[in-house]
């Protein structure tokens, strides 16, 4: 049995489309009765795996990032007899989660949440951990947000300065405005170098800090021209992405805050940690990511790799870690102590990434990173 594995991806926002083999492989008849989800764009790659076992009996599922149902609904159209929960921390998203729940009444099961209250929503739901045969998260902020300039995703759509993905769920929660105009200098900069990998964090923490000094930091293209004020003109758009093409300067300003707001990194780790814990030995996590910082926790947490390492491992740091992680050893008394086992095999030994084909037909995808792997 082979698994075919198909990406098409759309505007800022990369969509992962999976053959429905991905999770239960072996209930078609392969080649000819493949399964994708979703697919509203022509052009995709496809990468040939190899997946040894299936289950007969109704599958259960977690869309841990629903967005605006896409994954979901192609899965349900093309296969009736799985239970799939739908959990999104946007409301917006929950929304439509809830009106596909009407189509598809003993299916779908939408949830209204973050990664870090997956667990209870699930508990409370009736799954208990250990059931669950696929987990899907796709990560970073979804086209739906960014098209939507009230959101204050986009420096290239003007609107009000929030950045926050549970929309106004919680009152409380501080905005990017909240952030920009109360975080002394050294604070915004930390911010930018950690979430941003931004090389002139110090320099555009100052500039924001000097402007906030004579009116109040509340639209996102007013932090756009505020960034590009700190750089002389030829470098607004010095910078290029992966095809060469010239990017905004403060892009990774907007990437920083916003992962900053929503606490994104710390809720991919909670969430990682809660999709090991609810799928059955041999479930399946896929993980899509777009930029490094996302990729480097799913990376590590699969390979057993602890966060506070500065460095990853090599290729062959890895082969001799796994040895020692499945054998045992002789302490000084001499008993024999075995250490904590792998909990994770990939499906591919490398990340997969878009060639260079499907980069040229599609350039949004230029930054996708797919990783699975089967819980053992």
């Amino acid at each position: 049995m082979k698994l075919f594995v198909v990406w098409h991806h759309k505007k800022a926002r990369t969509t992962l489309y999976l053959c429905l083999h991905y999770f239960c492989p072996g209930r078609l008849t392969f080649p000819s009765q493949i399964i994708w989800l979703p697919c509203p764009v022509a052009s995709g790659w496809i990468t040939q795996m190899g997946v040894t076992s299936w289950r007969s009996e109704s599958e259960i599922f977690l869309d841990m990032t629903f967005g605006s149902g896409g994954h979901t609904r192609a899965i349900l159209q093309k296969e009736s007899d799985i239970t799939l929960y739908a959990l999104d921390r946007d409301p917006t998203a929950y929304a439509i989660a809830e009106q596909l729940s009407e189509f598809y009444p003993k299916q779908i099961r939408a949830m209204l949440g973050q990664f870090s209250q997956a667990e209870a929503l699930l508990m409370k739901a009736g799954v208990q951990p250990g059931t669950l045969d696929g987990v899907l998260l796709d990560l970073g902020c979804s086209s739906m947000q960014l098209d939507a300039p009230e959101r204050g995703f986009s420096l290239r759509k003007d609107g009000p300065l929030d950045m926050r993905m549970d929309g106004g769920r919680y009152p409380d929660m501080p905005t990017a405005a909240d952030v920009v105009n109360a975080l002394d200098q050294q604070a915004l900069a930390s911010i930018l170098r950690t979430y941003g990998e931004e090389k002139h964090a110090k320099k555009i923490a100052s500039a924001i800090v000097q402007a906030r000094s004579l009116y109040p930091i509340s639209r996102t293209q007013q932090l756009a021209s505020i960034v590009a004020g700190a750089f002389p003109p030829s470098a607004i758009f010095a910078r290029k992405d992966l095809l060469q093409r010239s990017t905004h300067i403060a892009t990774k300003t907007f990437q920083a805050f916003r992962i900053f707001v929503n606490n994104e990194l710390n809720e991919l780790y909670i969430g990682l940690k809660t999709a090991q814990k609810f799928l059955r030995p041999g479930g399946r996590l896929v993980a899509l990511s777009f930029h490094s910082l996302e990729d480097r926790i799913v990376k590590r947490f699969l390979l057993g790799i602890s966060m506070t390492e500065r460095f990853n491992l090599s290729a062959r740091q890895k082969v001799i870690q796994a040895s020692q992680l499945r054998s045992s050893y002789e302490n000084k008394e001499g008993d024999s102590i075995s250490r904590a086992p792998l909990m994770w095999e990939l499906i591919h030994k490398k990340v997969l990434t878009p060639e260079d084909q499907d980069v040229q037909d599609n350039p949004r995808a230029r930054s996708a990173k797919l990783r699975a792997a089967i819980k053992l």
